[in-house]
């Protein structure tokens, strides 16, 4: 999987799944195994697990690395497989205002990164990602690398946001700068780059945007390194955040770009554009959010409310 380039998080997706699978077959070597007993561990997962669509599409996608790339075995087709029901859920959306009372409820750099989620239409992993050669405050936009898919794309960088994020950049130098003094202030770097330039990690365009709060050292290098702060300070801070503005709706920070994708269209913003922001690889996954936008259902009067005197009667 290193070899192929795989992120560390399919990694250590797919060892999950291997494991998993070794495990139901009691232990046996996955070389005497074969599409029986693939089919049995993916029926499982359905009928018994009742896993979602998308979980047992991975745990297929990880046992077929396994006999594929690595066992060099080829699985004839499962034709018996029972596969998981793939729901069609319309996306969590909050509106303007639900937005402002949620992002009011932030503080400190979720604050700012909650923010970018919604203006900039950002996954949450990508906003963590964000490294300071990133950001263009002089053509007003955001470089996404590597996103879903292993893709790069551009993204607007709000010009209401640009001082809020100068501002931090600055705390972030300051804080740069102690590190370098104490003798730490490395980054991980993508790929080989680390070998090919011994001291780039040191650079500050190579620095995280939204650093984490304390260094660690690398057990490989030795370098002390700081690494991105943790998602799940931002999805903590979310979940909160939601329940202090008292929205009803299962709101989580992927929600944030859902309602940048909608308000977008609810502007006009034309849909390709909205999918090239988004880094969607096909314009129908963008289309979903045309159907709860304010001209469908919201948009049409009830004939309940053409009728006269209704308003006061008892429940």
């Amino acid at each position: 999987m290193q070899l192929r380039h795989f992120s560390v998080r399919t990694q250590e997706t797919y060892l999950g799944w291997m494991r998993r699978f070794h495990e139901f077959n009691g232990g046996r070597d996955p070389a005497r195994l074969g599409a029986e007993q693939v089919t049995a561990f993916l029926n499982m997962l359905a009928t018994q697990g009742r896993v979602a669509a998308a979980t047992q599409n991975q745990a297929l996608a990880a046992l077929l690395f396994l006999y594929r790339a690595v066992l060099e075995i080829e699985l004839p087709w499962l034709d018996d497989l029972v596969r998981a029901k793939r729901p069609e859920h319309l996306p969590v959306v909050l509106t303007r205002a639900e937005v402002t009372a949620v992002l009011g409820q932030f503080e400190g750099q979720p604050r700012l990164m909650a923010t970018l989620l919604y203006g900039c239409g950002l996954r949450l992993l990508e906003c963590c990602h964000l490294r300071v050669k990133d950001v263009d405050f002089g053509r007003h936009q955001i470089t996404v690398r590597r996103g879903k898919g292993g893709k790069d794309r551009m993204t607007m960088l709000p010009r209401s946001l640009e001082g809020q994020l100068a501002a931090h950049l600055e705390w972030v130098a300051a804080q740069h700068r102690e590190d370098l003094a104490a003798g730490a202030g490395f980054v991980e770097l993508p790929d080989a780059l680390g070998r090919k330039l011994p001291n780039a990690g040191r650079d500050w365009a190579w620095q995280w945007v939204f650093p984490a709060t304390r260094l660690y050292t690398c057990g490989v290098t030795g370098q002390r390194r700081r690494h991105h702060l943790h998602e799940t300070v931002v999805q903590n801070a979310m979940r909160r955040a939601v329940l202090a503005a008292g929205i009803s709706k299962r709101a989580t920070c992927h929600t944030l770009r859902h309602s940048f994708a909608t308000h977008l269209l609810e502007d006009g913003s034309d849909i390709r554009t909205v999918q090239e922001l988004l880094g969607h690889k096909d314009v129908a996954t963008t289309m979903i959010y045309t159907h709860v936008l304010n001209r469908g259902p919201a948009g049409v009067i009830s004939p309940v409310d053409r009728l006269g005197g209704l308003g006061g009667g008892r429940s």
